[in-house]
């Protein structure tokens, strides 16, 4: 099945697709900052650049698209052109996740995952939830988090 629209016009939509300061990361934050967290943005000298890094309780939370790191869930559908390309990169982009959640670990920070679609076109009420249980697993001792937790995930 070939594309909708014309390589240019395909090129320029995904040249268009943000990677830092995206609506959930914007949620989040501004969420955390309501409860009176202080974070860093992207450090570079950590494993992935993490999207919000909390240092004083050595934490980080990755703010992950569905799409773009292969989370099976009702957002997420492969590609139906280019099927090897996206494949490629889509696996090679949750192997890389996988390698920096381990080195973020290992380097002895606490790490929690959000998908967007724990996010995305949810009630407040729902979010507000999320946010609640972030910040006691920030407050906590957790290591590792996941939002959905993984046997939430209805597709995996």
């Amino acid at each position: 099945m070939s594309d909708v629209v014309d390589s240019q016009t395909r090129s320029r939509m995904m040249s268009g697709i943000k990677g830092k300061n995206t609506k959930p990361e914007l949620t989040v934050r501004s969420a955390l900052h309501g409860m009176g967290f202080r974070f860093r943005l992207h450090r570079k000298d950590l494993p992935g650049r993490p999207d919000v890094i909390l240092p004083r309780y050595r934490a980080v939370i990755l703010i992950n698209g569905c799409f773009w790191h292969g989370h099976m869930c009702s957002l997420f559908k492969w590609p139906k052109t280019r099927e090897d390309f996206w494949r490629k990169k889509i696996l090679g982009n949750a192997k890389r996740d996988q390698r920096n959640q381990s080195m973020l670990i290992e380097k002895h920070w606490r790490v929690c995952v959000i998908w967007e679609c724990e996010l995305r076109s949810q009630p407040p009420e729902k979010i507000e939830k999320l946010m609640k249980q972030l910040a006691e697993w920030i407050e906590g001792e957790g290591e590792l988090v996941e939002f959905p937790e993984p046997s939430q995930n209805s597709q995996k």
